[in-house]
Formats: structure tokens, C-alpha cells, sequence
């Protein structure tokens, strides 16, 4: 794959730097950093989610600032698994722990182009050591255009050019799926609609996340359920069918590697830069042949 600009991040929009820039590794460093502190407010800042996943650890990527000061310009999230049957069905391995996502990684637009490989690469090594237990790495890769209610485009779809480029192993796509998409633009999680509608412990945390991005509040005693189908009614939320993420691995040892061993290994897919809305995932060359 042939890639001539990188993601990166500002302030919760995307933007892209030239990969032919180089960074100076001499003014940067890898470390283990705090994921309440140093992490989450990073990522909720730039990252176009906003939103931190279950965290197993945190890495940041820090460089030389002024009067000898450090400043964080990356970070790096490691998370637990979206659900334990990813964990065989990505990575060939039984047990759940053994597998970790990587969450988030958002580096300020202002890093040379070949920062995120340089950090990567670093952060894998950290994470062999402060959590050997972990032996490889699911990655994905959301290929979706998202464009906010004002019309901007604030993430571009992407289908994994970093992760191809380490030498990755390409899987194919997770299962496709219906979103709920706010005006913002931003999808909510199923994850967190399953807990309004069935009462689970985080569901507080779910509906005030509606309430922020504008949904009218509860009236008393109204059912959450009903409440949901309400605001698909309005049109506060509206349903966009997502045909799967992009599922890359990364097996960091010889037994992941085995483990590995019965999964598929396809070609990379390429991004078409023509794609306006939608999956900016090429189609076959076959398909588009036909």
C-alpha cells in the first residue's frame, strides 16, 4: 500500500501532514503515562470520539517543550477487547486476556509523518512489559465518512494504511452493524443504548451523554425504552447501517504467531479517495471490472 499523508488530530477534527515529513527522534520520548489524568483528557480533546474505552494501559508520546518541559503530543490507548469472542475469532487465542484492542491512538497534527510508526512500535514494547500477559493486538479501522450537522467532515474514514505499513495481518471485517447517529454527526455506542434500555450499571453515564448532545430530557416516569424510540421518531437519532470495521493483528510473540496460524490473511484494503460519503473502502477490482 501506497500512502503519502498521515492522520492526525486537533481539537476533535481530523487533518494530515505530509508522510514524507520526518520527526527528530532525539526531541521525543515513550513512556507509561496515567490514564485518568494524562490520558482520557488528551483523547476526549482531540480525539474525534471523545471518548475513552476500557483501558488496559496508556502510552503517551511526549516531546522537548520550552524551559526544559516535556509536553504530550500523542497518546497511545490499549483496551480490553470490544467482547471476549473477538479475542479467538481476531486473534486465535482461547483466553480473553491474553488479546487487548488498540483503543485509541491520536497524535497532534504539528508530529512529522512517520511519528505514529516510531511511537507504535515503542508503545508494543511497553506493553510486553508492564502487561506480559498480552501477546497480541487487535486493531480497526473504521472506514465510515462522518460528517457533522453543519455539513463539515470531521473524520474521513480511514481503512488502516498505519497498520498495513507495520506489517500487519489483514483479517477482513468485523460484522456489520446498525449505528444510531446524532445530529453531531457522532455515532453512540450500542454498547451504551443496551444499557439505557436494560437498566445495566453505566446507564446514567449513557443518557447524560444524550442529554449533551441535546436529546430532551426523561419525563417522569417514562420508560427509557420508549424514550429511545421517541428520539428515532424526531429524528434525534437516526439508523446508518456501518459494514464493519476494517480488523487488523498484531501478534507481538512466536506463540501468537502459531495461535494465529488459522486465521485469514487477505490482501490490504485500499481507500478510495473519491468516496464522498459512506465507506470510503475501494471496491474488488474485480466487482469494479464487472
Amino acid at each position: 500500500m501506497i500512502t503519502t499523508r498521515s492522520q492526525r488530530w486537533r481539537d476533535r477534527r481530523s487533518r494530515w501532514v505530509p508522510t514524507a515529513s520526518e520527526i527528530d527522534p532525539r526531541t521525543l520520548a515513550v513512556d507509561v503515562i496515567d490514564t485518568a489524568r494524562e490520558a482520557a483528557p488528551f483523547v476526549r480533546a482531540h480525539h474525534y470520539a471523545a471518548s475513552m474505552p476500557v483501558t488496559r494501559l496508556s502510552v503517551g508520546l511526549f516531546r522537548n517543550g520550552g524551559g526544559g518541559r516535556s509536553e504530550l503530543v500523542g497518546v497511545c490507548v490499549f483496551a480490553h477487547p470490544v467482547n471476549n469472542a473477538s479475542v479467538p475469532k481476531s486473534a486465535g487465542l482461547e483466553d480473553p486476556r491474553t488479546a487487548c484492542d488498540l483503543g485509541r491512538l491520536v497524535l497532534l497534527d504539528d508530529t512529522g509523518g512517520n511519528a505514529e510508526t516510531w511511537m507504535l512500535s515503542r508503545a508494543f514494547n511497553l506493553l510486553r512489559r508492564e502487561k506480559p500477559e498480552i501477546i497480541s493486538v487487535i486493531s480497526y479501522a473504521d472506514p465510515i465518512r462522518r460528517i457533522d450537522e453543519r455539513g463539515q467532515v470531521f473524520m474521513p474514514g480511514h481503512v488502516g494504511g498505519l497498520y498495513c505499513v507495520m506489517g500487519s495481518r489483514y483479517t477482513g471485517r468485523s460484522s456489520s452493524r446498525i449505528d444510531l447517529i446524532l445530529p453531531s454527526g457522532q455515532p453512540i455506542s450500542s454498547r451504551a443504548i443496551s444499557k439505557i434500555r436494560n437498566a445495566e450499571c453505566g446507564q446514567r453515564y449513557a443518557v447524560e451523554q444524550l442529554l449533551q448532545a441535546g436529546a430532551r430530557p426523561l419525563l417522569a416516569g417514562e420508560d427509557r425504552t420508549a424514550w429511545l424510540v421517541d428520539l428515532e421518531r424526531v429524528g434525534f437519532l437516526r439508523r446508518q447501517r456501518h459494514p464493519g470495521n476494517h480488523v487488523y493483528l498484531f501478534p507481538l510473540t512466536r506463540a501468537a504467531k502459531i495461535a494465529a496460524r488459522g486465521l485469514p490473511d487477505l490482501p490490504y484494503p485500499v481507500l478510495d479517495r473519491s468516496a464522498q460519503v459512506g465507506d470510503v473502502t475501494a471496491l474488488p477490482l474485480l466487482r469494479m471490472a464487472a
